[in-house]
């Protein structure tokens, strides 16, 4: 028993060894701006640029065969961010591929309307759907993109997108209006009233 163990440690221990040196031997470098385009995107794997996932995409504005105002999901702030990391010129968003939506949102599935077709975890590109055949489905929230990809193949029409509820974490104070800073600037007392002159 204590040799089959020994035996077996042993060869773990080698084969390791050789996938360690492999993996150092063999490895392939990946192009620096297309990891660093690829940082920018959002990750929903959408589609919505037409490309299968933004890993694509990112080779191909590295390669010159995309724009960097393709990709909904990062809004207007995703181009700037990319025209300044290319030094390129400052595009506006393409309607052509959809809307940016301010609200993140996230897919709900009606569990009582599902009849577990599976169809849309076969769509779902980031797998944040469980559920097996004829058993209802539900959307794992954290994994959620809300890319929408799961809407079009339900046949029952018991997906529906949500908005994502806003916590501590992603809470943004919003900026004040003109006219709430002029407000509060004429409310301020003068120098003179403030001595009493």
């Amino acid at each position: 028993m204590i040799i089959a163990i020994l035996t077996i440690s042993a060869m773990a221990g080698i084969f390791g060894l050789i996938l360690g040196y492999a993996a150092i031997r063999f490895k392939v470098e990946g192009n620096p701006i297309v990891d660093q385009i690829d940082s920018l995107l959002p990750q929903t794997q959408c589609g919505q640029c037409t490309y299968p996932g933004c890993r694509p995409y990112a080779e191909a504005i590295a390669n010159g065969e995309a724009p960097i105002n393709q990709c909904p999901p990062g809004g207007q702030s995703t181009v700037i961010l990319l025209a300044d990391l290319l030094d390129v010129e400052v595009l506006e968003l393409n309607a052509e591929h959809g809307d940016h939506k301010e609200v993140p949102l996230v897919a709900f599935i009606q569990e009582q309307t599902c009849i577990g077709c599976t169809l849309c975890i076969q769509a779902c590109p980031v797998d944040a759907i469980l559920g097996s055949a004829k058993h209802m489905h539900t959307v794992i929230v954290d994994e959620c993109t809300g890319c929408e990809l799961c809407l079009p193949p339900c046949p029952v029409d018991c997906i529906d997108l949500i908005p994502v509820k806003q916590t501590i974490e992603d809470w943004k104070w919003s900026l004040p209006s003109d006219r709430l800073t002029h407000t509060a600037s004429s409310s301020q007392p003068t120098t003179d009233s403030a001595h009493g002159h």
